[in-house]
């Protein structure tokens, strides 16, 4: 699998213009004919507009599913569409959008562990389950930000067989060793690829810091992106997945009867 990550530098609170930049992007992507594209977190807002969230924020994923499923289908790419501010029936969901070439909309998933230092909590709904998926016949997950944090969380999907882990950001420059360090870890710990993508620019009174990055399994990064607006692209091999689950069976031997992740 050839995989882009679109480490984007949107415009804060302004949908219109970011809907705009995002299908540039994603057709400059791919150019380079890449089997995924990815984009990064809340894209179509920024992180976040608090005052005027409910207004900005796409209508049960009405306009995001629109541009991803008819630009997947025409450039024949599977595209993990970030996630964006969405508007449902009970509340303010921060939602990631999965299509497959054929434009199909295969998985979604809304973020499970929201930002309170920032009050995420205060003005989105938390979800209530997380996501797997398939994408050209590999197994995938998906987790938002401040869920890389929560090693139950990408330990709860990597047991469920996945072979690459999509973790799409808006994390801050001010913290960004944390960002490097938890995706390394949650790549090498869970022997499988890990493809992390930041924004970039400034969100409000915030800096987005980049340094989004493609890990293997062994904890080698195959690309890595610098502080501002790029595409970082590199093939993913699935056998160096099989490889070191069998030569480091860390699967094997874990002890579920010493703990149990429910």
């Amino acid at each position: 699998m050839k995989v882009s990550g679109i480490q984007m530098n949107m415009e804060f609170a302004n949908p219109e213009k970011n809907y705009e930049r995002v299908e540039k992007l994603i057709r400059q992507a791919a150019e380079s004919n890449p089997d995924t594209i990815v984009l990064p977190e809340t894209w179509n807002t920024g992180f976040f507009p608090a005052e005027d969230l409910e207004r900005l924020s796409d209508n049960n994923g009405e306009r995001t599913k629109e541009i991803c499923s008819r630009l997947s289908k025409e450039l024949n790419v599977n595209i993990v569409a970030g996630s964006v501010a969405n508007r449902k029936e009970n509340g303010i969901y921060n939602t990631a959008y999965i299509f497959n070439r054929k434009g199909e909309l295969v998985a979604e998933y809304d973020k499970t562990h929201l930002f309170s230092p920032s009050h995420e909590d205060d003005y989105f709904v938390k979800g209530s389950r997380f996501t797997t998926f398939e994408l050209d016949g590999i197994q995938c997950g998906i987790i938002i930000c401040y869920d890389v944090r929560f090693l139950e969380l990408v330990r709860s999907i990597a047991l469920e067989g996945i072979k690459v882990l999509f973790v799409v950001a808006q994390w801050p420059d001010v913290r960004i060793n944390h960002w490097e360090i938890l995706n390394l870890a949650r790549a090498i710990e869970n022997q499988m690829f890990n493809v992390n993508v930041n924004s970039c620019g400034i969100a409000g009174n915030t800096k987005n810091g980049g340094h989004s990055s493609i890990i293997d399994p062994w904890g080698n990064v195959l690309a890595k992106a610098g502080d501002n607006e790029e595409i970082i692209t590199a093939d993913l091999d699935m056998a160096i997945v099989e490889k070191i689950r069998s030569t480091i069976n860390v699967y094997n031997d874990r002890r579920s009867d010493l703990y149990t992740i429910k």
